[in-house]
């Protein structure tokens, strides 16, 4: 090949490299970070809002892109955050207090850089199904969620709370996939399906069937007692109408989920997420419903202590007035 042939497909070459790392803005590169988000296996709800968080915040600021991931869930999220496999990942309440109160295992350094959305937990059953309690449930097949994710542990923390046992009271189904659970409650291979929050696909998938479903979750004194013995979850309500034929407003116990940050996530870039999600909050809660509840007040409100907040976010909530 002749010299000026190679030098031009050398050049042509380090032109498409480049396009991969840049972006165009008014004829200007603008030079890319990549975020890489951990969410959870298809068919769960952290999939669905780890894509529209994604989406609003590429959108909102050019120079982001955030890349979802698949993961088995908030069991995995949290080590590969903490060997920085991961920048960002979603990780649900009860993970999260574990991890930060070191129980279990050793305090995780990981910060919060913000609350997605509060889960008040319950289970489905189908309409024609004779359960009716959480105690009619005993002894009949239960599918808890996927292996690894954050919803096996609400209900455990859950069902001790009212002195039942997860893996002795019932017989405990794991799911491969989060989305595998509404089949097998719809085809009989299990009673019931348990979830968590609003907008949650299992629950959606389970009331929007020809058959129709029906919730169960802990009534007053069921409530009292849990939280009673596990006083970090919250007395959470899922609104009235939040699903089809969903008329009351269904009241549990629950917590927040997180985004959490490696711990060496640069200020800077936790800064720029932080400001960058901040002015796209209302975008979020038009993309994706249970995100409207994705806010700096809620960020704040929602950490179980304000120093376990990421610094770059704590510094632009400072700038905002969001903290003092």
């Amino acid at each position: 090949m002749k010299l000026a042939a190679r030098i031009a497909c050398a050049c042509l070459l380090l032109l498409v490299l480049a396009g991969g790392a840049s972006a165009q803005d008014g004829g200007k590169a603008i030079t890319k970070t990549t975020i890489s988000l951990g969410t959870a296996t298809p068919g769960g709800g952290f999939p669905v809002y780890g894509n529209a968080f994604a989406e609003i915040l590429n959108a909102a600021d050019p120079g982001l892109s955030i890349e979802p991931r698949n993961t088995k869930g908030s069991s995995e999220n949290i080590p590969f955050l903490e060997s920085d496999q991961l920048d960002i990942a979603l990780v649900a309440g009860e993970p999260s207090y574990e991890a930060f109160m070191g129980i279990g295992r050793a305090a995780t350094k990981l910060k919060i850089l913000t609350a997605m959305y509060s889960s008040p937990g319950m289970f489905v059953v189908r309409a024609d199904s004779p359960y009716k309690t959480i105690r009619d449930l005993v002894g009949q097949p239960v599918a808890f969620g996927a292996k690894g994710s954050g919803l096996p542990i609400l209900s455990r923390y859950m069902l001790d709370g009212i002195g039942l046992k997860q893996d002795e009271d019932f017989k405990s189904i794991y799911l491969d996939r989060a989305g595998d659970g509404p089949a097998m409650v719809q085809d009989g291979r299990a009673a019931a399906l348990w979830g968590a929050g609003v907008g949650w696909p299992g629950f959606a998938t389970m009331v929007q069937s020809p058959g129709g479903a029906r919730f169960i979750a802990p009534d007053a004194s069921e409530i009292a007692r849990i939280r009673a013995k596990h006083a970090f979850l919250k007395p959470l309500t899922v609104p009235a109408n939040s699903y089809p034929n969903q008329p009351a407003a269904i009241d549990s116990v629950g917590s927040w989920s997180f985004v959490l940050a490696r711990e060496s996530l640069p200020d800077d870039v936790a800064y720029r997420l932080a400001r960058t999600l901040h002015g796209a909050e209302a975008a979020l809660c038009k993309k994706l419903p249970q995100a409207c509840e994705t806010t700096a007040a809620n960020t704040v409100a929602a950490a179980p202590n304000a120093a376990l907040i990421h610094p770059g976010v704590m510094k632009y909530f400072r700038e905002v007035g969001v903290v003092k």
